[in-house]
């Protein structure tokens, strides 16, 4: 759920606690006696493992008995891409925490019901048009659809609409300037997300209106003084996030004990603790919350510093509004747009970096684009609510049309941060064989970790090389793979490695790499269909 950036930064910190919350990364699991299991995805008959298939399973069984982690809950899936037989299943029907291995079924359904190509909007409306003077008499409204890479830095971004502006001959506003996240009906977090997550970058608020994915740098060093106050740098300073630094430098040997917090419905960030003289600078990334009014703040500045006067305020507004203060973008006049990148270079950054924020905005997209209506009197509403629940309808629909059981599953996010979460290793092997048959494959298989290449396997599997392409999921006690894997026999195989309740000493990642590299080894996919 890290970016790789990000991850690297992070590590350069020396023991840090933040104030009572840790600052960690985040990422995905279970044992009992593997279960025979019919073909799966389009493949109706049912088969028997064969003798060879069952080597491999009491082999998978003997990875897991014999390691630090045999306590957890381990399951595991393993079936042919090429026409659904089963090689392996250990509790494969059973529900596990799938943390970040929630993210194929979110990015999968999209890349097939939205399309690679699918682009995001980014407006700015004003109620009436600009007069001949390029004066708007009233507020503008910077009006976010959920595009997940809208920043204030990149030429497509922010700058483009100030720039457009300009150019049209824009030069004041009789008014203040609103971002309005109302395009989605939904709440600020997801169900199942847990509070001591929810500061942090990957715990960042899935707003209509995101910018600068919603975080912000905090760059923490030691003063060239010892006794003063560490160096303490908010990026990007523009006075959104309001700082407080309570830091000493210590002396050379002290211990690092810096502690860090931001409210949870404000932005103002405490920092505090001891920074010896002779630490490495580090930095930790922090969610921004309200991140519609975050993005007015910024569309204010860079309007002034472009020569436009703005008269009122920057402000923020969502579905909760009064009836009276409701906006409707079909009535308003666009003065600017912006569109995102395509869709499939979206899933790739959000599967290579386990991106939750891009996650739950495509999850949030899927249920505006495809959810079901919600009954409104006046045709003018949005006919969708946008929200999660929405979403994990448009992804069940879409299982069950593609032969994925989806009884036991519970989607209450697009990341896999909700612990509520509940998926089965049989049902991911199901979609990722569905969707390598269909024509999203190459966008998918494209978006995903290559083991010792890239992502979130760049240090993992690397004996594999080019051979396992997967997504990673870890949470507290949840470790997961899912994924395709090239055996020595040359078949495609696409397996689901799921542990949940590791609570103990051991390390299930490196159990679970084990039983990837084992699998690899393997020679044939499976019996022959039964006729």
């Amino acid at each position: 759920m890290i970016s790789a950036r990000r991850f690297l930064v992070m590590l350069t910190a020396t023991a840090v606690l933040i104030g009572g919350w840790l600052l960690a990364t985040r990422a995905s699991n279970d044992p009992q006696p593997a279960k025979t299991e019919p073909a799966i995805s389009g493949s109706a008959s049912n088969t028997s493992v064969s003798t060879s298939d069952s080597v491999l399973t009491k082999e998978i069984e003997r990875i897991i008995e014999e390691s630090d982690s045999a306590q957890a809950r381990w399951g595991v899936f393993i079936a042919s891409t090429r026409d659904g037989r089963v090689l392996s299943s250990r509790d494969g029907d059973r529900r596990f925490t799938p943390a970040s291995n929630m993210k194929i079924f979110t990015t999968a359904v999209a890349l097939d019901v939205l399309g690679a190509d699918y682009r995001w909007r980014t407006s700015v409306y004003s109620v009436r048009p600009m007069d001949a003077n390029g004066v708007v008499d009233g507020d503008l409204t910077l009006y976010g659809r959920g595009a997940p890479d809208f920043d204030s830095k990149a030429k497509g971004g922010l700058p483009a609409l100030v720039d457009q502006l300009y150019e049209r001959g824009l030069r004041r506003v009789r008014g203040g300037v609103i971002g309005d996240e109302s395009y989605f009906r939904a709440e600020n977090y997801a169900v199942g997300w847990q509070w001591n997550d929810l500061q942090w970058y990957y715990g960042a608020e899935p707003s209509a209106l995101t910018i600068d994915e919603n975080s912000v740098e905090v760059t923490i060093a030691p003063a060239n003084k010892g006794g003063s106050a560490a160096s303490v740098v908010v990026n990007p300073d523009d006075k959104y996030v309001r700082l407080t630094n309570n830091t000493t430098t210590g002396a050379r040997d002290a211990i690092t004990s810096i502690g860090i917090q931001r409210g949870l419905s404000s932005n103002e960030l405490q920092v505090w603790g001891e920074f010896p003289a002779s630490g490495r600078s580090f930095s930790a990334f922090l969610s921004v919350h309200d991140p519609a009014l975050h993005a007015a703040t910024i569309f204010k500045r860079l309007l002034t510093a472009r020569g436009i006067q703005v008269e009122g305020d920057a402000r923020s507004r969502d579905f909760r509004v009064a009836e009276a203060d409701r906006f409707d973008p079909r009535t308003a006049v666009e003065l600017a747009n912006a569109e995102s990148a395509p869709l499939a270079e979206i899933v790739r950054v959000t599967n290579k970096e386990s991106n939750n924020l891009f996650a739950e905005l495509l999850l949030r997209t899927l249920g505006k684009e495809r959810g079901s209506t919600v009954p409104d009197p006046d045709p003018r509403r949005h006919a969708t609510r946008g929200d999660d629940a929405a979403g994990a309808a448009v992804v069940k629909k879409w299982l069950s049309d593609h032969g994925v059981a989806v009884r036991d599953l519970a989607i209450h996010d697009g990341s896999g941060l909700s612990r509520l979460d509940l998926i089965t290793p049989e049902s991911a092997v199901g979609l990722l064989i569905a969707i390598a048959r269909s024509s999203a494959a190459p966008a998918f298989r494209n978006s995903l970790p290559v083991a010792g290449r890239d992502g979130t396997l760049r240090g993992r599997l690397q004996t594999l090389g080019g051979r396992v392409s997967a997504k990673t999921g870890y949470l507290t006690y949840t470790h997961a793979l899912s994924g395709y894997i090239t055996v020595d026999g040359g078949e495609e195989l696409a397996f689901s490695i799921i542990c949940n309740d590791a609570a103990g000493r051991g390390h299930p990642g490196q159990v679970l790499d084990e039983i990837v590299r084992r699998i690899a080894r393997s020679q044939r996919a499976g019996t022959p269909k039964a006729p």
